[in-house]
C-alpha cells in the first residue's frame, strides 16, 4: 500500500514545505511560523521550568547505540501487535487535548492520517470532536483515554458511547489527580478550555491565516462551532472535577470495559505489580509531556526498571521526548513494545492538517527503519538491550 502523502488536499505550496520538511523539528518550525506565539507555547511548553519536559528529549542522547555486524538487514519489517492491534509501525499518535487551535480538522484529522498511515490513535478525553464523528471518520485502530470523574454515572456514560463506537483499548489516566497549574498559559492570559477572548483575538492578527481558519471557521470547524465550545466546555468540567484514581476505580473500570485497559502516566517499578493484580493488561510509561509535575523523572530513564518490574506480563509503552525514529528504536531497546507520539503530531497538525500528522508519521518511520538497517535488526522484535549502552542513562535513584 502506498504509504507516501503528496498532497492530501491541501495546497501546492503547504504541499512543498510538507515536503520539504525532513525532521520533526521542521515540523515544529513550519509549526512555530503558523500559530500565534501564545497558542504555540501552549503546546510546545510544559509546566514549571520545563524541567522534566527538557529531561524527557535529553535522556534519549544519554543512550548510546552498539549496531551488529554481519547481518542482512537489506530488508527490515517495522511492523508490531500492540494489545492485539497490527500496526505498521512501532509508534502510535497519543491523545493530546485542544488540537483544534492547531488545524480545523483536530482529532478527525489525526485519526485518519494515522489509520492512512497503519497505526493507532488514542483519542484524548478533552477532545473537540464526539467520540462518534471520530469513529466514522477513522480508517484504522482507535483508543479511548479517559479521566475519571467525581461521578461515577458520567465514567460509565463516556465507556459505553466509546464502546458502542469501536473503540477496542481503554487508556485510562493516572497521573492527573488535579487540574495543573501552568504559569505559562497563565502570563500568556490563555484561558483554558481556549475561548475568543481579546488576547487570542490580538493574537491573532499576527497569524491572520490561523485566525480566519480557526477563530472564524464555519460551522465544521473552529471555535465559532457550537459543538467545539460544548466539547471544550465539557473538558473543562472535567478537568475541574478531577481525583486521584484508586485501586478500588481500577477495579471498577476492569468490570466496566470489557477490551484491554491502559493505565497511562507511570514511572516507577514498585507500581507494577499491584497494576497486574487489578488486571490492567498495560502501562504507559508517562510523566504527561512534563505539562504536570516538574521534577518528575524522565520517561526514558524510567523505562529499564518498569520493564523489568513487568518481566512480560503485560504490555509497556512510552510517551514523552520521541523526536527522531532513534529515540523509539532506543526505547524498543530498553523494554518499550511501542511509543506514543504527542508533541510532535501536533506539530505535523499546525503546519499542514492532515497531510502534515501523514508526514510526521512518515519521516518517523523512515528514520525508525534507517536506524534498524545500521543497527542490525531485521525486525522489531530483534531489537533489545545488547544493541545500546545506557549506563549514562541514570544515576543511582530508586524505582
Amino acid at each position: 500500500m502506498d504509504r507516501s502523502f503528496p498532497g492530501f488536499g491541501v495546497g501546492a505550496l503547504t504541499d512543498r514545505r510538507l515536503r520539504s520538511a525532513l525532521a520533526v523539528e521542521d515540523l515544529r518550525v513550519l509549526a512555530r511560523k503558523r500559530l500565534p506565539r501564545i497558542v504555540f507555547e501552549m503546546i510546545d511548553r510544559g509546566i514549571g521550568d520545563d524541567l522534566s519536559l527538557h529531561e524527557n528529549t535529553a535522556a534519549f542522547d544519554r543512550v548510546r547505540f552498539r549496531p551488529r555486524s554481519l547481518a542482512d538487514t537489506r530488508v527490515v519489517d517495522l511492523g508490531v501487535k500492540v494489545l492485539g492491534d497490527d500496526l505498521d509501525v512501532p509508534f502510535l499518535l497519543a491523545p493530546c487535548a485542544y488540537s483544534r487551535v492547531c488545524d480545523p480538522g483536530a482529532e478527525v484529522a489525526i485519526a485518519r492520517a494515522a489509520g492512512r498511515m497503519g497505526t493507532a490513535y488514542v483519542l484524548p478525553g478533552g477532545g473537540s470532536e464526539s467520540l462518534e464523528t471520530v469513529a466514522a471518520a477513522a480508517h484504522g485502530p482507535l483508543w479511548y483515554q479517559h479521566y475519571l470523574s467525581v461521578e461515577r454515572d458520567t465514567d460509565e456514560r463516556a465507556l459505553a458511547r466509546a464502546a458502542a463506537a469501536g473503540y477496542r483499548v481503554l487508556c485510562i489516566s493516572v497521573d492527573t489527580p488535579s487540574r495543573p497549574f501552568r504559569q505559562a498559559d497563565f502570563r500568556n492570559n490563555l484561558t483554558l478550555p481556549v475561548t475568543l477572548t481579546p488576547t487570542l483575538l490580538a493574537a491573532g492578527l499576527s497569524r491572520p491565516g490561523w485566525a480566519v481558519e480557526i477563530l472564524w471557521g464555519n460551522t465544521t470547524g473552529g471555535f465559532s462551532a457550537t459543538a467545539s465550545r460544548a466539547a471544550y466546555a465539557n473538558f473543562s468540567t472535567v478537568m475541574d472535577r478531577l481525583r486521584p484514581v484508586l485501586p478500588d476505580d481500577i477495579r471498577w473500570l476492569r468490570e466496566q470495559w470489557s477490551g484491554p485497559i491502559v493505565a497511562k502516566g507511570v514511572l516507577r517499578g514498585d507500581e507494577i505489580e499491584q497494576f497486574v493484580d487489578l488486571g490492567v493488561d498495560g502501562v504507559v510509561v508517562s510523566n504527561h509531556g512534563g505539562r504536570n509535575l516538574d521534577g518528575a523523572r524522565s520517561t526514558l530513564e524510567s523505562l529499564p526498571q518498569i520493564a523489568e518490574a513487568v518481566d512480560g506480563r503485560m504490555e509497556v509503552l512510552l510517551d514523552g521526548g520521541v523526536r527522531h525514529g532513534a529515540d523509539i528504536v532506543k526505547a524498543v531497546a530498553l523494554g518499550a513494545n511501542a511509543c506514543l507520539i504527542g508533541r510532535a503530531h501536533l506539530y505535523g497538525l499546525a503546519a499542514g492538517g492532515e497531510a502534515g500528522v501523514g508526514r510526521v508519521i512518515e519521516l518517523l518511520r523512515n528514520e525508525v527503519a534507517q536506524t534498524m538497517t545500521f543497527l542490525g535488526a531485521r525486525r522489531v522484535q530483534d531489537i533489545d538491550s545488547s544493541l545500546v549502552d545506557a549506563r549514562l542513562l541514570a544515576g543511582p535513584v530508586p524505582m
